[in-house]
């Protein structure tokens, strides 16, 4: 009898780790369409697709409400990434610090580990649902509720694309593309407390957080570890037990498997 290896005990693209500094477009593209956090969302904008043509609102209210999530998410992922996910409140507490930890903590640790880029579907779809269906509800009643919450769901997975294709190796041709993926770069290896932003920096512009370039500000010593040093896991061990410790190297200085 033949034995199978060991790697295929778990069948599938995702029995091992990916980093995006690692990886192709072509790489990334069939890991994206892989990931079940999108699927489950493509599911979901499918679902609320097929709530509208149930019970439609009139074209008017449909697009009003399409405009508003689309309006509203990128200021909803402002607030949250900076006041939420670069808190210092959220690692204190037993029940958050692991919620923290997996949502962004982990990230920040090693930015290009593409299996903590995602973020957990526990999270993102009950606050894409709060953000997009009372609004929508408004508008257009269920019609618009439906809408709303799909385009919601889209563009997470638009803007969940976009963050992948920034952390990957390469210098992208078009101009905009570049640009965010600076400004997304300088955030994790540089100063983490702007550009909070992934495809939309305008309310980086308007709250003062914005900068284009790293000789603006100094390099932040809490940008890979977003606060949490030894001296606070004395204090808060949460995430630190969660971790087996609490790392300050660079991801580059570290061995990592993949």
């Amino acid at each position: 009898m033949t034995r199978m290896p060991a790697t295929t005990a778990k069948a599938g693209f995702w029995n091992k780790s990916h980093h995006l500094d690692r990886m192709t477009l072509r790489e990334l593209v069939v890991a994206y369409l892989q990931y079940p956090a999108i699927i489950l969302y493509l599911g979901l904008a499918a679902a609320g697709i097929g709530g509208w043509f149930y019970r439609p609102a009139p074209v008017l209210p449909s697009l009003a409400a399409i405009a508003a999530a689309v309006i509203l998410f990128p200021l909803v992922w402002y607030l949250l990434h900076r006041w939420v996910l670069h808190s210092r409140w959220m690692w204190r507490h037993s029940l958050l610090a692991a919620t923290w930890k997996r949502i962004h903590y982990d990230h920040h640790q090693d930015p290009n580990h593409l299996e903590v880029l995602f973020g957990s579907p526990a999270n993102v779809v009950p606050t894409v649902a709060a953000a997009t269906i009372p609004v929508g509800w408004l508008i257009g009643g269920f019609g618009g509720a439906a809408a709303a919450f799909a385009t919601g769901m889209i563009t997470t997975c638009v803007n969940e694309f976009f963050h992948c294709i920034q952390h990957l190796s390469y210098r992208p041709r078009n101009r905009w593309l570049a640009a965010i993926k600076q400004r997304h770069m300088a955030h994790h290896f540089h100063d983490e407390t702007g550009n909070f932003g992934i495809t939309n920096f305008g309310w980086d512009r308007l709250f003062g957080t914005l900068y284009n370039k790293v000789s603006e500000r100094a390099k932040s010593p809490t940008v890979f570890n977003l606060g949490y040093t030894p001296e606070v896991a004395a204090r808060h061990p949460h995430v630190a037990r969660l971790s087996g410790g609490v790392e300050m190297r660079p991801p580059s200085q570290r061995h990592r498997k993949g």
